[in-house]
């Protein structure tokens, strides 16, 4: 039976002797809980942890395009589509994206996550050249007057070849690469970073009945299988960035289970991106049935999943995080 490790992650500058600093950060841990499929869950000091996934939780992240994968980094979206299920419609034109983006940047954002194809829950599938049309004029707006890391969001080969070539330096499919058979090895071909997300089913139908074995293992076994796949391809894992897909295809209960145990994903050994911002059940817990007033609940879970050693989050409300963020830093 298959073991799988998450770190109880402390902070502080006194520490035991025995502490494994947490991905190459601040962060250290001494105990790990074991968790596997029809038995319970157990506690173990760290060192007692086989000496490869000591290595995987434990080792530091590679840069990705150039940013410290020790600090946190902000992702700020910005999307290109009229129905996407927040900001839809907000930033479609080029003058509209060059404004949001430069925006962003000036107050904190380190990556744009540009997407041309709404995923919310019943979204209907959008063709490449459509979304291209959308994406590629912003991305070479935005290029030309920042700096800053480009993704592009798409699951198309296609759309992410022309945003590549616009000057897109991350490909960020929430598909995890199982839509387009011919996205993986463009990006394994380019040395292009990509983020892997898990995603039950499609936007169409995603939220219909997603259905676990066991949702915290169930994603991380997907998430390695894709790893795994690209690796295959010649993409190395210092590339890659793993998302566990908070919202697609999941219930509340099964986005709760795996914001407990979002540091599971460390043993990965890969970078961990976290995007929860304005999601539904945020709305429900949050008592905030309007999308643009879940801020506070939004940044109350990316601040719980930092000190869980989540690297990157993914968010619309970029000033109200950023100062979140230099407080909670502040504060350790």
């Amino acid at each position: 039976m298959r073991d799988y490790y998450r770190p109880l992650v402390q902070h502080g500058a006194a520490r035991p002797e025995d502490a494994v600093p947490l991905a190459g950060q601040a962060l250290w841990f001494t105990h790990v809980e074991v968790l596997s499929r029809g038995r319970e869950p157990s506690v173990v000091v760290a060192a007692e942890l086989p000496a490869d996934q000591l290595d995987r939780l434990s080792r530091p992240r590679a840069a990705i395009a150039g940013l410290d994968m020790a600090q946190p980094q902000i992702m700020g979206i910005l999307n290109a589509t009229p129905d996407s299920f927040s900001d839809g419609g907000v930033h479609s034109t080029v003058d509209a994206a060059r404004a949001g983006a430069a925006e962003m940047v000036a107050l904190g954002a380190t990556i744009l996550d540009i997407g041309g194809e709404s995923t919310r829950p019943g979204a209907d599938f959008i063709p490449e050249d459509e979304e291209i049309a959308r994406t590629r004029p912003l991305i070479e707006a935005i290029r030309a007057e920042t700096d800053a890391l480009i993704s592009i969001d798409t699951r198309k080969a296609a759309v992410a070849k022309a945003a590549c070539a616009a000057g897109a330096g991350l490909v960020n499919d929430v598909s995890g690469f199982t839509f387009d058979p011919k996205l993986a090895p463009f990006c394994a071909g380019l040395g292009a970073p990509v983020c892997v997300m898990h995603m039950q089913g499609d936007p169409a139908t995603m939220q219909d009945d997603p259905q676990y074995d066991d949702v915290v293992l169930d994603v991380y076994d997907f998430l390695e299988s894709q790893i795994a796949r690209l690796e295959a391809l010649g993409l190395s894992r210092d590339l890659i960035i793993v998302d566990p897909g908070i919202g697609f295809g999941k219930t509340e209960q099964h986005n709760l289970e795996l914001l407990r145990n979002l540091s599971v994903f460390h043993g990965l050994g890969c970078p961990i991106l976290l995007g929860v911002s304005r999601k539904g059940f945020i709305g429900s817990i949050g008592k905030a049935p309007q999308k643009t007033a879940r801020a506070p609940g939004s940044i109350a879970l990316a601040l719980d999943g930092l000190s869980q050693g989540v690297q990157i989050i993914r968010v619309h409300d970029v000033a109200e995080t950023a100062q979140a963020l230099r407080l909670w830093a502040a504060v350790r």
